[in-house]
Order: C-alpha cells, then sequence, then structure tokens
C-alpha cells in the first residue's frame, strides 16, 4: 500500500466516528427535548 492511502485511510476514522456520533447525539436531543415537552420520562 502507498502510504498516501494508508495515511487518509486512517485519518479518515475519525470523521466517520464524528459523523455517527453527531447523529446520535442529534437524535438524542430531539427524543430528549420532545419527551420533556410532553411530560413524560425519556427511559
Amino acid at each position: 500500500m502507498s502510504t498516501t492511502i494508508l495515511t487518509l485511510y486512517v485519518l479518515i476514522w475519525p470523521v466517520v466516528v464524528a459523523g455517527v456520533l453527531f447523529v446520535i447525539c442529534r437524535a438524542f436531543l430531539r427524543e430528549w427535548t420532545s419527551a420533556r415537552r410532553e411530560g413524560r420520562d425519556l427511559i
């Protein structure tokens, strides 16, 4: 493998993880605010 390709492969993972974490946090915050508005427990 080329050094450049390997470097890009390694550097892509933090971007993928950050994207997944962003989606999970956004969904959690939407659910949390919805539950607070309706006066119900989150769990």
